[in-house]
């Protein structure tokens, strides 16, 4: 899972329980299950209260979709969870590649992110 805080609204913590159960369409103890699965990790205070931020709920939400929209079971969820990981994972990995490879050659040679077109291709002398 993605436990990575930062200064951003999305993560700020701002929902206790009860509320981000109400949000989801859930019951809190289905929120506390959720986290004993370790499929979502809210902050805590210092009282121990639950604190969910808006992107907890969004992956919660999630989390209800494929439950039960998709039939998928809490294993399964996880399962999902580590592939879309991995896929943000790689995709980064092959953005800095294309950049790095950019810069040694002084041209974009890898397709562009959101328009799908490719660019240049030839990694070679032109072989027409």
């Amino acid at each position: 899972m993605n436990d990575r805080r930062t200064d951003s609204p999305e993560d700020q913590p701002c929902y206790v329980i009860s509320i981000a159960a109400k949000m989801v369409g859930v019951h809190a103890q289905t929120l506390r299950y959720y986290e004993r699965m370790g499929l979502v990790s809210p902050s805590r205070t210092g009282g121990r209260n639950r604190l969910y931020s808006p992107r907890d709920i969004e992956r919660l939400r999630r989390i209800k979709t494929l439950v039960d929209d998709m039939g998928v079971n809490l294993a399964g969820v996880e399962v999902v969870f580590k592939l879309l990981d991995r896929i943000a994972e790689l995709e980064q990995q092959m953005l800095h590649m294309s950049q790095e490879l950019q810069r040694l050659t002084g041209r974009r040679v890898l397709p562009q992110a959101n328009t799908g077109q490719q660019e240049d291709t030839n990694y070679g002398p032109e072989t027409r």
